[in-house]
Order: structure tokens, then C-alpha cells, then sequence
């Protein structure tokens, strides 16, 4: 196998308005093999990644492929140049259908130069065959689940043949069935010798898939070595440059009453739910995908419609219609599709973190900025925000400050329930870190959590209960004596013996 550099940055440089995003960045990707990325959210290797794909344009600095300097001035020319990138955030058009947009931008025409449809769906099927994926040409993407335009958006970056592919988390939102298919195929495109970056947070994923890694710490290269140079506890401190102590900080709290209670609730995806949650109580919601677990906890929110059942809020039933419904009851959720039903992405990071709470600073119709300025100051440094400023669009940040931005925002209504929704997905172990403090501190104050998450060691690592659920269903629920990656598997799968 040919192991030549097919790719080498040097010296590069990209500054944003406060902020130098990238110093002088020197590495290189030999053909053939992966080159893993890894530093904490904000580090610069997303930005990194969109100079390389022509999103943007470096102060300083070279890119060279195969010996050859190259300009990249938009993704066009660097996919002619035989680069894709999978995105960490999941930019799609909902009404758009999964044929449309495997083949968006790059159309293929027939003789009066007119977009070949038939050409286009046999592709799709032969494509979709080819990778025994069970989707219909046809679904629009707003039909589907993040799990599965995730794996779409991987179908099409691989179906262009590239020699160099980016992947920015690209198991952040798929299964692990899913992403057994995926390293299946890095390790077949590596045969190929394609050239491929990968950038993940997750340790275990690091130090099976890459051949090199280089770490990143705020804008620069901290180290770039063999992946049997380091080990899991070195590549850690170099990221976060700092000791994080314990994986988890779970702080065990006096339990109190049921503040949220759930029964018999059954809606669209799910039926007959009932559990609570108490007061100083982080309750997790383990499962597949597709379980039901999010569902669940949108019809709780006001999101989606409850066809039967009561939801209680300290031993009496209320009627949530509408998020406002929920909001009222101090009863708040983190989405798990931050850039769809998260963020404002036209908007500053103080109106996305002001917006839920706007009564607080308006006094006889009047808005009382410095009021709001203040607040929203308090919850960015307890959040820990990296942003320029406050009026700084929140989509210049990176993924995981945006995730603490959408914290911030229903801290601000002060909840006395907190529903979140897979809130460490995409992000960095010093920021994962920062979020499991801060859901300690919630229950220390007396608030009461629901984690709904797909990573079992985050739920074992917080939870004081964990519920399970298949196909709409809860199968079980287990205490802090009975948590096992085993034990959750076998009711997630409707394997309930030995338990």
C-alpha cells in the first residue's frame, strides 16, 4: 500500500471578528490511511476542515495535494479536486427527497441537457443496494431520523469516489449497527488508498479506527503523532490541557417527592408510559433508536400531541398543549436536533438565550437591556460560552458552544424540570464534563433531570434510575444496583431474563 502524503497543510491562519481561530496549522494525510482530528468544541477543526472544502478562505497558509499547491474557492472545486466532507451539523432541506439530495449539485443530464431522472433513480437503487440500505427512493428528508440522514449524508460523500474524505463526527447521531457499517467502509475506502480526515470526541472510536492523530487546542497543533504513541489519558490532557478528575461528577443528593409524574400516556410512537421523576433525582431514558424515548418526551414538552393518559406536576394533573403549556409548569426540554428545533441561527447568542424568559427584562412595555445583558452574562460564564460577544450570531460557534447556548436558554426560565435529549452528542470530553457539573449542580439546588441519551456509560455515570424502552414501550426500569451496559441491552433488545 502506498503510504504518500496525498494531503499537507502549512502554516495556516483564519481569524474571526475577537477571535483567532487558527494559528499557523501544519499536519498531513498520507493516502490510504485515517488521520483523526481531536481537540475540544472551539479548537479550530471544523474551521479547519471548511478551508480545506472551500467553505472558507485562510488568511495565511498552504494547501497541498499531492505536491501540488492548490486554491480552494468553494466546495465545487474542491469536490473536482476530489474532496467531500460529512458534516458534523446536518444541513438538509426537509422537503427535499433522499434521491434529490444524494444527487444535489452534481445532476446527471441527459441529451437536451435536462436533469436525467430515470438516470437518477436507477443510481439511487443501485446505490442504496449496494450499501443494504432499506430506503425508499422517494421518502422526503423530513420523513426520516436523524440517525438516518446521517447515514445518507455518508452514502453520498462515499459515493463520489473521493481520494480525500472529511468526516466531521459522523457517528454522533447513528447507531452502533450503524457505525459498524461505517468503519466497515473507511476500512474499504482505506484499501482503496483514500486519504481520509476524521474528526470524534470518542476515545474508543479514536483508537480503533486512525493510523495518525493530531490534537488541537484553542487554534493550534498541540502534538500530531502515530496512534501507537499515545494512549487514551495522554490524547485527553493534551485536548483540554488540564486534569478533568472524575469522568462523571455525579453528587448523590437527598431524594424528594415525585415533581413530574407520567401515566398511562400513549401518543403517535408510544403507549401506556408511566414513571416519575423526583425532586434532587436524575432519572435516564435508555433505548434504540426508534424506542420512543424522544417522543415521549415531546408529548411531555407540548410538541407533539398526547392521545391518552395524565402528566402530574407535584400530584396534580396538568393539561400541556403547547410548549408555553409546558414552560408554565416549569417543565423544559433540550432538543436532540439542535440546528432544527434548537437554535435561531440568524440570531445573536443573547436573543437565543433571552428569548424564552423575555417577560423578566420587559417592564411597562419597555425592553430593560441592561437587565437582560446581565443575566445573559451570569448563565454564559456558568455555561462557560466561548463567543466573541454576546452579539456574535450563534451560528459562527462552534457545536458544542451553541449545545451550551441552548443550556443557558431554559436555564434562564429557572425549570424545576430539565428533560435533555442526547446533551453531549457531537461534543468534547472537557465540554461533556462541564455539562454532567452542571446537571450535578441542577439537583443539588433541588431541580430534577430526565437524560435521555444513547451513550450507556453517560447514563450509568449520572443516573440515580434508568428506564428502558422498546417500540414505544417502557420494558423496565433499574436501579444504581442493577446498572450494566448488560442489563440495559437485554430490556432495550426485549430480552428481559437475568435481570
Amino acid at each position: 500500500m502506498n503510504h504518500d502524503v496525498k494531503l499537507r497543510v502549512q502554516n495556516i491562519e483564519k481569524s474571526f471578528p475577537g477571535v483567532k481561530a487558527l494559528d499557523k496549522i501544519e499536519f498531513s494525510v498520507r493516502k490510504g490511511t485515517v488521520h483523526v482530528l481531536c481537540g475540544e468544541n472551539g479548537a479550530g477543526k471544523s474551521t479547519l476542515m471548511k478551508i480545506i472544502n472551500g467553505i472558507y478562505q485562510p488568511d495565511a497558509g498552504q494547501i497541498i495535494i499531492d505536491g501540488v499547491e492548490v486554491h480552494i474557492k468553494n466546495p465545487i472545486q474542491a469536490r473536482q479536486l476530489g474532496i467531500s466532507m460529512i458534516f458534523q451539523e446536518l444541513n438538509y432541506i426537509p422537503e427535499m427527497t433522499l434521491e434529490e439530495s444524494l444527487f444535489v449539485g452534481n445532476w446527471p443530464l441527459d441529451k437536451a441537457k435536462k436533469i436525467d431522472w430515470k438516470e437518477i433513480r436507477k443510481r439511487t437503487l443501485a446505490l442504496l443496494e449496494k450499501e443494504n440500505l432499506k430506503y425508499k427512493p422517494d421518502t422526503k428528508l423530513k420523513d426520516l431520523t436523524v440517525s438516518d440522514i446521517q447515514m445518507l449524508e455518508i452514502l453520498k460523500a462515499i459515493s463520489y469516489n473521493s481520494e480525500i474524505i472529511i468526516m466531521d463526527e459522523p457517528t454522533s447521531a447513528i447507531t452502533n449497527k450503524e457505525v459498524e457499517i461505517l468503519f466497515k467502509k473507511i476500512f474499504e475506502l482505506k484499501a482503496r488508498g483514500t486519504a481520509i480526515i476524521y474528526i470524534s470526541h470518542k476515545m474508543d472510536e479514536i483508537f480503533r479506527i486512525a493510523d495518525d492523530i493530531t490534537v488541537f487546542r484553542d487554534g493550534k497543533v498541540i502534538d500530531s503523532k502515530p496512534r501507537e504513541s499515545l494512549d487514551i489519558e495522554t490524547v485527553i490532557a493534551l485536548m483540554v490541557g488540564r486534569k478533568l478528575g472524575k469522568d462523571f461528577p455525579k453528587i448523590d443528593v437527598p431524594i424528594g417527592e415525585p415533581v413530574l409524574s407520567v401515566k398511562s400516556l400513549s401518543g403517535e410512537k408510544f403507549k401506556d408510559i408511566t414513571f416519575d421523576v423526583k425532586k434532587g433525582e436524575i432519572v435516564g431514558f435508555a433505548g434504540l433508536m426508534g424506542a420512543g424515548r424522544t417522543e415521549v418526551m415531546r408529548a411531555i414538552f407540548g410538541l407533539d400531541a398526547i392521545h391518552s393518559g395524565d402528566v402530574l406536576k407535584n400530584n396534580h394533573v396538568v393539561q400541556i398543549k403547547s410548549v408555553k403549556d409546558s414552560i408554565g409548569h416549569k417543565v423544559v426540554m433540550l432538543s436532540e436536533d439542535r440546528r432544527r428545533f434548537g437554535i435561531l441561527p440568524i440570531r445573536s447568542v443573547r436573543e437565543n438565550i433571552s428569548i424564552t424568559n423575555l417577560k423578566k427584562f420587559i417592564h411597562k412595555g419597555k425592553l430593560h437591556a441592561k437587565d437582560e445583558y446581565e443575566a445573559v452574562k451570569y448563565y454564559c460564564d456558568k455555561m462557560n460560552v466561548k463567543t466573541p460577544t454576546y452579539e456574535t450570531n450563534i451560528s459562527s460557534l462552534s457545536g458544542g458552544n451553541q449545545q451550551k447556548v441552548m443550556l443557558a436558554k431554559w436555564l434562564i426560565t429557572d425549570p424545576d424540570v430539565f428533560i435533555v435529549d442526547e446533551p453531549t452528542r457531537g461534543i468534547d470530553v472537557g465540554a461533556k464534563h462541564e455539562i454532567y457539573k452542571l446537571i450535578s449542580d441542577l439537583v443539588t439546588e433541588g431541580k430534577s433531570v430526565i437524560i435521555v441519551s444513547s451513550e450507556l456509560p453517560e447514563l450509568i455515570g449520572m443516573c440515580d434510575r434508568i428506564y428502558v424502552m422498546a417500540k414505544g414501550e417502557i420494558m423496565g426500569v433499574l436501579g444504581k444496583e442493577d446498572f450494566t451496559q448488560e442489563n440495559i441491552m437485554r430490556l432495550a433488545t426485549g430480552t428481559t431474563s437475568n435481570i
